[in-house]
């Protein structure tokens, strides 16, 4: 049975081939338990906020500041996403002030540490770049240098808990 990896579909055939037998030898689980075997202590929204500003203070000292970090139940299922980032408009006495949100799946409470810093880096990019581009991957290529296998396993991640459910 050929199973649709619908979070690899971007990469190369041969990279889903490997994944395919990762599953049909029902290993998946396995490999990631190996290469990722720790869980993070960032439970709450207090202590992601203190988080988040830790890492854009290291790396984005003058980007935009951010009023708000929390995670968020519904995230995965709203926006299809796991992380969002928003400005959210809100009238105070006659005017209309901007507040930067970071919302972070919830899922990502119960995760490698190294998957909550790739996705909080992602979400920290987009206060410099808006869209998915070259300079965009950069960034989050100078934040965390192996960014690019962090967003592979992730999705590997996704696609074990998927089968798992």
């Amino acid at each position: 049975m050929t199973q649709s990896l619908k979070y690899l579909q971007a990469y190369p055939s041969h990279l889903q081939e490997q994944v395919r037998r990762l599953i049909d030898a029902g290993r998946l689980g396995e490999y990631l338990e190996q290469r990722y075997p720790d869980r993070h202590q960032v439970q709450s929204d207090k202590a992601l906020y203190a988080y988040v500003m830790a890492l854009k203070q290291e790396h984005l000292r003058s980007a935009p500041g951010i009023d708000k970090v929390l995670y968020d139940n519904r995230l995965d299922l709203t926006h299809r996403a796991l992380g969002l980032n928003s400005s959210v408009s809100r009238v105070q006495g006659g005017r209309l002030k901007a507040k930067k949100e970071i919302r972070v799946a919830a899922l990502f409470k119960d995760t490698a540490p190294e998957f909550l810093r790739m996705i909080v880096v992602h979400e920290l990019a987009h206060l410099r770049e808006a869209e998915h581009n070259k300079a965009f991957y950069q960034l989050c290529q100078h934040m965390l240098p192996n960014y690019h296998q962090l967003e592979f396993d992730l999705r590997l991640y996704l696609t074990w808990r998927e089968l798992d459910a």
